[in-house]
């Protein structure tokens, strides 16, 4: 045999494909692209939409609603037959009810092979391969961070628009959340990382960003600078290139004069502010641990609507919060009425098991909390109807969106967010347009979410963020590149014993 032939005899193995899972807040989101960049990193390549299935699949998980457990077990058993039938499958979980359940998951669903927190992300690839040498089930779970997890390697799912997470944890005690006591006290970031990072994003095309916290705005409290965060947004206004900055998700109480300055002040900082409301009423606020009060709260919207009379103020309501009475109730829609929030994510309150709140008396029956959140919501409806027609006739500049009109191939539009980042469908240029370029159009009709500009555009602008979208879809996938940060390729010899939780290796 030559050695042409013998070279032709290799067998050459295919790379091992992933797939992640993703339930709950921004800050999963985020943290999945993490793990998808991690896994890449390791030599896995991402599996075809539409294929037989991955070779890995990652269950990134959320534990805020109260049965959370049950969609995922029920998931993990859809997925148990498909895995016998598939030597080589392998099935991990992460996130908050990994980090919550622990002790439970593998038992209730044995052939689950890694069980990691929300403190050791940067672990998967090690625990994956560990147990695919070892052949049984590898349950890590730190206690505690210490190392930011942006440190870690990253697939971003856009070319144009990035998260950039400016502390993890939370040092609040809402009795309906359980979030502190999963992703622990508060940690911020250094504001050199965390600005070296954004000027790395634009470099690479990114044009917006949003800085990602679970109390992003108490941001400073580390250090004990309570101007901490306006220094930032003011900051992020100095890179060149980065067109558009947004925020989430502030808390009422830290919410203080000199953010409101900065958003006003520093051009690229949107007129956005997505606020948390939760209830209207005091003594509900009072038994959520919510430490504001409902003057406090409206005092804090007109300030912003002073400052700033273009803003959309969104935000977070619970409807049936125990001990809720229909009097409390009242209060929550008067407080809508004087916010006219141009958006609201409402919820029916379900308890998160672990939290003060799940073992409160006066647990309010389904059915009155049903017929408070339709009131809640044709509502608000109503308002962020009456709002959006005030857009009509505006000329506007949008941010071209991928994927963000489920219609835009029927009716030949194209859709992307204003700066205040309403969402707007629009009529399609005759020039070519990609994702991340800038559409100037003017609106002519208004829906409760969502703007419509049927007429022809006033203008296109070409971006880097456009021409960043149209490079990363050009390129034919990069071939892995292997071993970084220490991670093992697939098929690596079996790293050493693992450290104990909460030795911070993540």
């Amino acid at each position: 045999m030559t050695s042409s032939d013998r070279s032709q005899a290799v067998d050459v193995q295919e790379p091992k494909s992933y797939e992640i899972r993703t339930y709950g807040c921004q800050m999963n989101v985020h943290d999945s692209e993490r793990l998808s960049g991690l896994l890449e990193e390791a030599g896995y390549v991402p599996a075809p939409k539409g294929g037989e299935g991955a070779d890995v699949v990652v269950f990134n998980t959320c534990a805020v609603r109260e049965n959370a457990d049950n969609r995922l077990y029920g998931n993990l058993g859809q997925l148990a037959p498909k895995k016998a039938a598939r030597p080589g499958m392998q099935i991990a979980v992460g996130g908050c009810l990994a980090q919550k359940d622990r002790d439970t998951i593998v038992k209730k669903a044995p052939w689950v092979d890694v069980v990691f927190g929300t403190h050791n992300i940067g672990k998967l690839p090690v625990l994956l391969e560990r147990a695919r040498v070892q052949e049984e089930a590898q349950v890590e779970i730190a206690e505690s961070l210490e190392a930011f997890p942006s440190t870690l390697p990253t697939r971003r799912e856009s070319a144009y628009a990035a998260w950039v997470s400016i502390s993890v944890g939370c040092n609040n005690t809402c009795t309906f959340c359980i979030v502190p006591a999963l992703r622990g006290k508060e940690k911020d970031r250094r504001p050199g990382d965390i600005l070296a990072e954004v000027e790395a994003l634009v470099a690479e095309g990114v044009s917006e960003i949003t800085l990602l916290g679970q109390n992003v705005n108490a941001y400073g409290s580390d250090i004990g600078d309570r101007e901490a965060f306006s220094k930032l947004l003011r900051a992020c206004g100095s890179i060149e290139g980065l067109e558009r900055v947004r925020f989430t998700s502030p808390h009422p109480r830290d919410f203080t004069d000199d953010v409101i300055a900065a958003m006003a002040e520093t051009p690229n900082v949107m007129h956005q502010l997505h606020m948390p409301l939760q209830s209207g009423s005091d003594r509900v606020l009072k038994a959520m641990r919510r430490s504001y009060r409902q003057e406090r709260f409206l005092g804090i919207i007109d300030k912003v609507r002073a400052a700033m009379p273009d803003a959309a103020i969104s935000t977070d309501i619970i409807v049936g919060f125990p001990g809720e009475t229909e009097e409390d109730f009242e209060q929550t829609l008067h407080t809508v009425r004087e916010s006219r929030f141009a958006q609201a994510f409402t919820f029916q309150y379900s308890k998160r098991p672990g939290t003060p709140a799940a073992d409160m008396e006066g647990q309010i029956p389904k059915a009155v909390v049903q017929e408070r959140y339709e009131r809640l919501v044709a509502l608000q409806e109503e308002i962020s109807w009456e709002e959006n027609k005030k857009q009509v006739g505006r000329t506007l500049e949008v941010l071209v969106a991928e994927g963000e009109g489920r219609k835009d191939d029927a009716t030949r539009r194209l859709s992307g967010r204003a700066p205040d980042s309403r969402l707007v469908h629009f009529t399609r240029p005759e020039e070519p347009v990609r994702p991340g370029d800038v559409v100037t159009v003017e609106v002519t009709y208004a829906a409760p979410h969502h703007l419509l500009a049927e007429g022809p555009a006033k203008a296109v602008r070409r971006t880097r963020a456009g021409d960043a979208w149209e490079k990363r879809n050009a390129a034919p996938a990069e071939k892995p590149k292997g071993v970084l940060l220490g991670l093992p390729t697939i098929g690596a010899p079996a790293p050493g014993p693992a450290p104990a939780a909460g030795c911070g290796c993540d």
